[in-house]
């Protein structure tokens, strides 16, 4: 898979420069790699990339049409390659890339590559336990003989094209081979972060009327053991309360491997080392029983281009998640290229990215990204600090990870342990970095380079969102000179703007609101059973775009910095949160009369949850409360979004119309007493009450 016009091309950036922090609105040097940085074969020149990037902008359609060459369909596209339209005033929003062609995605990333490319003894996935010494790996033939058994099972299910399968499972190979039998059978898989609470699942069952759940008896993370199948339970039992049951349920025996008798070669996850408690587990179907008895053929379900492929939750404003729908052509052209671009890879590299799969980063780069690409990857299952705070250096040195991929927040906790934990590992097989699902803060990209890639590794600072598939805004490693915490520029095909209030589009440095004007592959097409939603959120503030929500800066050399998210919605440790979905948490409690939370900065999450509650009378505000809370919170949302603070507030700055003015409690949160114009607040002595009573904080 080459650009167009780029095919067989060799280049790679050059030049050095000096390189300083770009704080506040200190304007930053940018830094270019030597030479030897990395071989680039694929990623143009900086004069290049912009001459290309105009072009896919001008001319879309012909550059993607180009680029789908290099997929197989079963049916070419019979129409026009794109028909859009991003204008709520002028009807319907709709995207079509390619409506018509059909294809598989699975046939085009595990069919192929064993057929066609000859890849079948290629390693897919390098799988690390939460143990150290729990590994396995299983190869693309393997992968393509359990996909084809287990699609066997959810066909003999019913499962059919079109229905939708949850997923709810830790960081184990059977996740992988779940979704992708999914995809080879056209039903949408609905991956449920293995975090989140029985509540959430069961939110999302419904919302989207799964047929079927696919999850595990348990797994450690670190040290604590989470009992997923009692979860699974819990949510399954609130959908038949609710009226809709389930039809039936797999479990994968993952803590209960070792009574199998499952070999440490095989090419599923193996048998736990750690001692494992007595867990009690109601199964409607062992997943290890049903793949004796599967055929190891099945014939992908040939999707339109426009078909939906998957539905992954992500939070909203109004406090409900949005099922954002992606579709199978489209999101696998920008998926294979960005990861093929954007990490410039190669057939040799060793891939990691430590997201979760229950992300949507896990979606698009540990699954269908790489494999579209017939690269091996790393899953792991574990995190950051477990067993020692050197176990991301561990795996890297291991497996001679070529090309990593993670998220600021767990770059600022490991830089709390020093230099040390990380320079005890070799990491000389690093030759790309990337950061992902928050903005990185100078300090951290500097560490990052400095410490983890010894200063010869680019930094690719990928934005992007669960709605728009894949990177959006990236630096091309090699080719574009670097700016500490800055995106750089857009991907092929990506067109920016930044606009101000009144919708006007503003040129050269500036300040606003990130937009985009035209569609690119892998954009969202709706919201799961709720196309109105999908039109207000993203298209009706702005006609004529699509609005991310995010601000965002541009500076005098075109690099594009985000400043961070403009509505109601939090970002914690690279997972957006929304604040209506935590404040309807905390007035649940019988305790609470209402609630309002607002983000603060944090020296390791990036952002953390400061929660005002107003209590009902007769009830106190204690630290047993506060307990109350947030365990509250985390039965109904996830641990994920634990408050850090929870101060009492007798009252809330509001309008004369009932209005709860957040930016007051935001400076509130962060001691900052310049509060800005109060001439709209109906008691204006309630702000120095919560001043004076604010919760301590770092």
């Amino acid at each position: 898979m080459g650009l167009p016009e780029e095919r067989g091309r060799s280049s790679s950036g050059s030049g050095s420069g000096n390189r300083e922090k770009s704080g506040g609105g200190a304007r930053a040097r940018s830094w270019s790699p030597p030479p030897e940085v990395s071989r680039c074969a694929h990623v143009p020149s900086l004069q290049r990339y912009r001459e290309l990037h105009r072009r896919s902008v001008e001319e879309p359609r012909e550059f993607w049409s180009d680029i789908a060459k290099d997929f197989y369909w079963k049916t070419p596209c019979p129409g026009p390659f794109l028909q859009y339209n991003f204008d709520v005033t002028k009807g319907k929003i709709f995207i079509e890339w390619m409506k018509g062609a059909t294809t598989n995605i699975c046939y085009n990333v595990l069919d192929r590559n064993v057929h066609e490319k000859k890849l079948g003894d290629k390693v897919a996935f390098y799988w690390e336990g939460n143990e150290p010494g729990e590994t396995t790996q299983i190869t693309y033939r393997e992968l393509l003989v359990q996909v084809c058994q287990f699609s066997n099972i959810l066909h003999k299910q019913g499962i059919q094209k079109g229905d939708r399968v949850a997923i709810y499972m830790p960081m184990i190979l059977e996740l992988v081979v779940a979704m992708l039998a999914c995809a080879r059978l056209g039903a949408l898989h609905s991956i449920v972060f293995a975090g989140f609470s029985a509540e959430s699942l069961c939110e999302r069952i419904l919302d989207s009327r799964c047929s079927l759940l696919i999850t595990a008896d348990a797994f450690y993370r670190g040290e604590k053991l989470v009992n997923l199948k009692e979860l699974a339970d819990e949510s399954l039992e609130k959908c038949r309360e609710k009226g809709f049951p389930v039809r039936c349920c797999i479990v994968v025996k993952h803590l209960g491997r070792a009574e199998l008798g499952m070999s440490e070669s095989s090419c599923q996850s193996p048998p736990v080392k750690r001692p494992c408690p007595d867990i009690q587990v109601r199964v409607d179907l062992w997943w290890h029983e049903l793949m004796q008895e599967a055929g190891d053929e099945f014939e992908p379900e040939w999707c339109d281009a426009e078909d939906p492929l998957f539905i992954l939750y992500t939070s909203g404003s109004t406090g409900k998640p949005k099922g954002v729908v992606h579709t199978v052509g489209g999101y696998m052209l920008y998926v294979a290229t960005t990861f093929k671009y954007v990490f410039d890879f190669h057939p040799e590299d060793v891939f990691w990215c430590t997201a979760d799969i229950g992300w949507i980063t896990g979606h698009s780069y540990i699954t269908y990204g790489p494999l579209a690409n017939g690269a091996t990857s790393v899953l792991f299952e574990g995190i950051p600090t477990y067993p020692d705070v050197s176990r991301l250096w561990s795996i890297v040195e291991k497996y001679k990870v070529t090309k990593f991929y993670t998220a600021p927040t767990a770059i600022r906790l490991l830089m709390k342990f020093g230099e040390e934990p990380v320079t005890k590992h070799s990491r000389a097989s690093l030759q790309v970095l990337g950061t992902v699902g928050e903005p990185i803060n100078p300090e951290a990209w500097l560490w990052y380079h400095r410490v983890v890639g010894a200063q010869r590794c680019p930094i690719v600072d990928t934005f992007w969102q669960t709605e728009t598939g894949g990177h959006m805004l990236t630096p091309l490693p090699g080719a574009t000179p670097m700016k500490p915490g800055s995106a750089s520029f857009p991907f092929f095909g990506v067109a920016p703007a930044i606009l101000n209030e009144s919708g006007e589009e503003l040129e050269g440095e500036a300040e606003g609101y990130l937009v985009f004007k035209q569609p690119w592959p892998g954009i969202m097409r709706t919201v799961y059973g709720n196309h109105p939603r999908f039109e207000s959120t993203y298209f009706k503030k702005f006609p004529g775009y699509y609005v991310t929500g995010d601000g965002c800066r541009r500076d005098r050399d075109g690099y594009y910095w985000i400043t961070g998210r403009i509505d109601d919605m939090l970002n914690v440790s690279g997972h957006l949160l929304s604040t209506a979905e935590v404040e309807s948490a905390l007035v649940e409690h019988e305790a609470v009369a209402e609630a309002a939370v607002v983000g603060h900065p944090h020296p390791v999450k990036g952002e953390c949850l400061y929660c005002f509650v107003t209590l009902c009378d007769g009830h106190t505000f204690s630290p047993t409360l506060t307990e109350e809370l947030k365990k509250q919170i985390r039965e109904k949302i996830g641990p994920i979004a634990t408050p850090d603070y929870i101060q009492n507030a007798p009252g809330l700055p509001k309008t004369r119309s009932g209005k709860i003015m957040r930016r007051v409690l935001r400076k509130i949160a962060q001691n900052d007493h310049d509060v800005g114009d109060l001439s709209t607040v109906a008691d204006p002595s309630v702000i120095n009450y919560l001043f004076d009573h604010r919760c301590l904080t770092i």
